[in-house]
């Protein structure tokens, strides 16, 4: 399903899951991204950009951005907070993205800015600008919310009632301004089909509490009416009041202007105080207010005094909470005063001059007492620390607060009352109020009623019963209700306070963090379990949090969204402060992506004008495409499974693996217009221009939205993942992973992956990178490959322990021990011998050269070198052994072997190099005969060979290919290696990746190797449908892959298909073995069997349970005998039927009476285990595992 379709939402469902009610809100957001899109998008191919467009589209954005700021806010507070105590470490992603949201629509402002200050002339590319962000906000919003619609609201069905679903609904309802919730809901109805508004009509009436005063007020929000009068902001909605500049009061005052509304013309009231008991001016209740208000102010501030000085905490909290609801009063209230008062002297100001206007909220007093309430401090602080930061603060904003309300009093208050009717101030009364979210205007309400006396509050139930012409009806029902409750004291003290701390303790709270140790601890958490079991009634609720995220949205830090990785603003350097671990090969990649996909959005850019841009933009997307691809399916499949393993931190990754899969289809989107438009570029239509800048217009669009969602991505990832991978996981755990992750990734993958990568990191980045590849493939031959084909691995070559030195030096000194050893007669044979060898040996200078030259190795050992480079009187002793028969070979070997005065670690060696010595004489005779005169003479073979003679199909009984290989080693042509090998008059291997010359068996032409034959005769004829340009190698017929890690062509698909290759023993194994028994390098050993080399055997490889490994062939004829391995000894399989048939079968046996009893001491091979069996002669079960795989001990 598309991000951008709309969810379907069936209205008995909506009735079970009133959460769901939320989705409505995800489709009207939805419906107006694309309404305003098309009128963008529209006004740009039209070229018209009026100042009404303009301003119509920045009206309709700061409204969208106000609901969607509501909206997502209240999921932050409300409903991620209750679903991560049930299910954790799923939000917090989507919070991350919340707030990614801000940064695009700041862009889209700017642009906003940018067109009513330009000129007419220069407009068309600044809005060409807007119109792309718009379509990434878009893509960008509706990515989110489909993603939520996926993984989140399940879950919130899931774990949740419908009764605590309703709570959420109706928290975030009373948590929203009276007025912003009247318009949010009328413009979400605006998108709704008569049977959906039903059904959201009837879905509230299940949220709202049963109380029929409240049900009127919430029903009234959504019921449209005839509007009596039409403000100037009505055009805009009421949420104008919460918009950048002030409304126009024209309207309202010629309203209670008219005659006729009370019967008799409605005159201003010139004096300021009245004398009639139920007709004093409404705006005398504001004053009694503002004295309850700065009284309890003052009574928290000595409640925090005597904290400080008694150092007795009990009292900390229900001052604290008492301080949020009246920092969150002052700022609505403060608003309300900016937004309704002041404008309305402005209106009134034409006849008579206003008075001087002062704003609380322009110092950063009540912004600092805000910010110590709420926000987590970094550092430990002490509850003393804190408490006196607190006083020094409130005692700042009580001066301020008590200079502003007597500013108000004595300035604006006065004027208000001499110009406006006692209706016109009640009205303004009333806006005020709306202005204050519903939950908290009960708390203010019942607050201030238990502060009146019994004048005062008849006073002010007379003037609410009143209401007035465009007061709304049901709210002022309400409000007497609660004036009357309040004033009754039917609201004790100790309820209040409860209400308070229900509706005023946050998750960003110091004191829920750093405070746990002090006494008043205790009582939060006696308070919490309150609250847990009162808030399921839902009764008028109201989150703080949301609010103070809206008011400030740029002052809460939120701690956990810290990465402990270097990010791009941050220096380069800071990179070298950091412990180099495995793990950050994904954040090198994740930089890779980042910047490249910066560059494609650069080229697309350029691509209407500069049309030969394409090729280059066409390769690099789907090289992108293809890495991001590879990249997000390792991450799914290896890094976030290892992750998710760790109980702690579960379920923290499946947001990202909705981001890979939605992202890959995007690329997918992009990669379709791009078809398109290699179609047109190659057209030579008279529409070509046209259309190929037209798609080009919208290639670009998608690329900045594409860049847009994966640095969002990948910022994320790198925010919320990182710090997990780098604390939860080992660095023997990281280092697998990425060891998994590149044993999946093909040769030609990685060949175009590497220069890449390399090309965006920085110099000490990359050599990071090179170690930490080194390290995960530390037993393979990756180094080995990366230096046959990659001309950048020589900056990166670091100093190795010579191999061959070392095994020449041991062989040196063996052979100087071994003449002890060697008979008197052999030695002067062999000196004979060494004469004939000496009279065909080269002159000094040649024998120089090659014992300067590398030697020709096997595919059995290619650490193996010649011993040759030795002194003269070791080169004789070294032919002694040459010489020796098979008999006189195994005398030796004896008499080394019983030898005492040698070191023990001596024998193995000296041993070793005896076996061996046939074979390296061989190979010297090779490496003679290429340095020799042969080489000089012409190539010997120059025919064509037939795998089948009949269908004339050129190869041998090996492989089908086109061409021959010219041996290096000795100068002649082979069809393959094997052949090579397997000839009669050959006495040594060939190897394969020293041939650098060929022959076409069509033209019979000697040439440089290739894929392909050179000559203009043969037209390019490929030699075969797969060729490795490093091993050489040919195949017409089979699935032939190149392992890097191997540094050898496998058959089969490849890696990342049905091949894998493991780091740690070294072996290209099926994906069937993903969990196996890990030996390190267990392929490089000899078939225990037929003692063929198997690293580089052709035959398949069998692995056992236990982790040995065994040719396929040599495994099924040694299994008709054996079931056990012949190394370790342990089962081979499953062998409980077996071991059944023995105990029926010991069962039958009777044991002579004189070993009746007795029992042997065992060890079983199975579970190495030690114990006691009954006698026998021959089988012996395992008391611990039940298995006869045992031995006597």
């Amino acid at each position: 399903m598309s991000v951008t379709e709309l969810t379907v939402i069936p209205g008995l469902q909506l009735r079970e899951s009133p959460i769901l009610l939320l989705l409505h809100f995800h489709n009207a957001l939805r419906q107006e991204l694309g309404d305003l899109r098309r009128t963008a998008a529209e006004a740009l191919d039209c070229r018209i950009y009026g100042p009404d467009l303009i301003q119509e589209l920045r009206r309709r954005f700061e409204f969208f951005k106000l609901v969607n700021k509501y909206h997502s806010v209240a999921e932050d507070e409300v409903i991620f907070r209750a679903l991560d105590v049930h299910v954790k470490n799923v939000v917090s992603a989507y919070s991350l993205e919340h707030t990614s949201t801000n940064d695009i629509l700041d862009s889209i402002f700017h642009y906003l800015d940018v067109l009513e200050k330009e000129d007419e002339k220069h407009i068309s590319k600044p809005f060409q600008e807007l119109v792309y962000f718009i379509g990434t906000l878009q893509t960008s919003v509706c990515k989110h919310m489909a993603k939520e619609e996926e993984q989140v609201f399940p879950l919130l069905t899931q774990q949740f009632s419908t009764q605590e679903q309703a709570s959420f609904v109706w928290q975030f309802m009373c948590s929203v301004p009276m007025l912003l919730l009247e318009d949010f809901f009328r413009w979400m109805n605006s998108f709704l089909s008569s049977d959906e508004t039903e059904n959201v009509l009837q879905c509230l009436k299940q949220v709202v509490p049963k109380d029929q005063l409240l049900q009127d007020v919430v029903i009234s929000c959504l019921e449209v009416k005839e509007k009596i009068v039409t403000w100037d902001f009505d055009k805009y909605g009421k949420e104008s009041l919460f918009l950048n500049g002030r409304a126009s009061f024209r309207k309202i005052l010629e309203v209670y202007k008219s005659e006729g509304q009370f019967g008799e013309p409605m005159k201003p009231e010139r004096e300021y105080l009245i004398d009639e008991t139920y007709r004093c001016n409404p705006l005398d209740s504001v004053c009694i207010w503002h004295s309850a208000y700065h009284k309890d102010l003052l009574q928290v501030l000595d409640e925090l005094y005597s904290v400080r000085d008694s150092n007795d905490f009990s009292g900390l909290f229900p001052a604290v909470f008492q301080l949020k609801f009246f920092a969150d009063v002052i700022i609505f209230y403060s608003n309300a005063l900016d937004k309704l008062f002041y404008s309305m002297c402005i209106e009134l100001a034409e006849d008579c001059p206003s008075p001087s206007y002062q704003r609380f909220l322009d110092g950063s007093q009540i912004e600092g007492l805000q910010l110590l309430l709420y926000c987590k401090t970094e550092n430990v602080v002490s509850a003393s620390n804190f408490v006196e930061n607190l006083c020094d603060k409130l005692k700042i904003c009580a001066a301020g607060i008590r200079k502003y309300l007597t500013f108000v009093e004595i300035e604006v208050f006065p004027f208000i009352v001499k110009n406006c009717t006692r209706e016109m101030q009640r009205w303004l009364l009333y806006a005020c109020l709306e202005m204050m979210p519903l939950g908290l205007l009960k708390c203010t309400v019942t607050w201030f009623s238990s502060h009146l006396s019994e004048d005062e509050s008849k006073s002010i139930l007379h003037s609410v019963k009143q209401g007035g012409v465009l007061v709304n009806k049901s709210l002022s029902s309400l409000l007497y209700e609660w004036v009357r409750i309040g004033y009754s004291g039917k609201t004790s003290i100790d309820n209040f306070r409860e209400e308070l701390r229900a509706a005023f303790e946050n998750r960003c709270s110091f004191l829920s963090e750093q405070i746990k140790t002090s006494s008043a601890f205790s009582y939060l958490q006696t308070a919490t379990k309150g609250v847990s079991s009162s808030s399921s009634t839902y009764d008028t609720s109201y989150a703080s949090g949301i609010n103070f995220h809206v008011f400030f949205p740029q002052k809460l830090k939120i701690s956990s969204h810290v990465s402990t990785y270097p990010m791009e603003n941050n220096t380069e350097h800071s990179f070298r402060y950091l412990e180099s671990r495995p793990v950050d090969h994904i954040f090198f990649f994740h930089k890779a992506l980042k910047k490249d996909m910066e560059h494609l959005v650069s080229l697309s850019a350029n691509l209407v004008d500069n049309d030969v841009l394409f090729t280059e933009f066409h390769q690099r997307f789907h090289l992108l495409r293809n890495l991001y691809k590879m990249h997000s399916e390792a991450e799914d499949e290896i890094a976030f499974p290892a992750l998710e393993a760790k109980e702690i931190i579960q379920n923290s990754s499946h947001s990202y693996s909705i981001d890979h899969k939605m992202d890959v289809e995007y690329l997918n989107r992009i990669s379709y217009v791009l078809d398109q438009i290699s179609e047109w570029y190659y057209s030579v239509s008279s529409k070509r221009m046209l259309t190929y800048r037209q798609l080009c217009v919208k290639l670009h669009a998608m690329c900045k939205c594409m860049n847009k969602m994966l640095s969002d991505h990948v910022d994320h990832e790198e925010i919320e993942l990182w710090p997990l991978f780098r604390e939860h996981l080992s660095l023997k755990e990281q280092e697998k992973i990425i060891g998994r992750m590149l044993g999946r990734t093909r040769a030609e993958t990685l060949q175009e992956m590497i220069p890449w990568l390399m090309a965006y990191l920085t110099l000490e980045e990359q050599n990071a990178l090179m170690s930490l590849w080194r390290k995960a493939t530390k037993n393979t031959m990756f180094d080995q490959w990366l230096g046959e084909w990659w001309e950048g691995m020589k900056t990166y070559d670091v100093p190795k322990v010579d191999q061959s030195t070392m095994l020449t030096q041991s062989t040196a000194d063996t052979l100087e021990i071994l003449s002890k050893y060697l008979p008197r007669g052999e030695l002067s044979k062999s000196n004979k011998g060494n004469k004939t060898m000496r009279r065909e040996s080269f002159n000094d200078d040649k024998k120089q050269k090659h014992l300067c030259k590398d030697q020709v190795c096997s595919d059995v050992d290619q650490s193996k070198t010649d011993i040759s480079d030795v002194t003269d009187r070791t080169e004789t002793d070294e032919n002694s052994v040459l010489v020796l028969s098979q008999d006189e070979l195994e005398a030796t070997i004896r008499k080394v072997h019983c030898d005492e005065t040698l070191e023990p670690q001596m024998k193995p060696i000296i041993i070793q190099n005896l076996i061996m010595s046939r074979w390296i004489n061989t190979q010297k005779k090779s490496n003679q005969d290429v340095d020799g005169p042969d080489n000089e003479q012409g190539v010997m073979g120059i025919y064509p060979s037939y795998r089948d003679s009949q269908k004339l199909v050129f190869g041998c009984k090996h492989y089908k290919r086109n061409c021959k290989l010219v041996a290096s080693c000795c100068n002649k042509l082979y069809t393959c290696r094997l052949c090579h090998d397997d000839a009669h008059e050959t006495d040594h291997v060939m190897d394969r990746k020293a041939t650098t010359m060929m022959m076409c068996m069509k033209c019979l032409i000697v040439q440089p190797i290739g894929p392909t034959c050179s000559t203009v005769s043969c037209n390019n004829l490929s030699m075969a449908r797969y060729y490795c340009s490093i091993c050489k190698f040919f195949d017409d017929e089979r699935q032939i892959y190149h392992c890097p890690y191997c540094n050898l062509c496998r058959v089969g698909k490849g890696l990342g298909l049905d091949y894998f290759h493991c780091m740690n023993c070294n072996a290209c194994m099926s994906r069937s073995l993903l969990v196996h028994v890990c030996r390190e390098k267990c392929l490089e050993d000899n078939c225990p069997i037929c003692h063929e080399y198997i690293f580089t055997s052709s035959n398949p490889v069998k692995a056992l349970s236990c982790g040995h490994v065994m040719h396929s062939s040599c495994f099924q004829e040694y299994t008709c005998s054996n079931y056990t391995c012949p190394i370790c000894s342990k089962s081979l399989g499953d062998m409980q039927v077996y071991f059944g048939m023995l105990d029926a079968m010991l069962a039958e046996e009777k044991i002579p009476e004189e070993y009746s009893g007795k029992t042997q001491d065992i060890l079983c091979n199975d579970c190495e285990k030690r114990g006691t069996a009954s006698f026998h002669w021959l089988y012996h079960k395992c008391p611990r595992c039940g298995s006869y795989n045992t031995r006597l001990i």
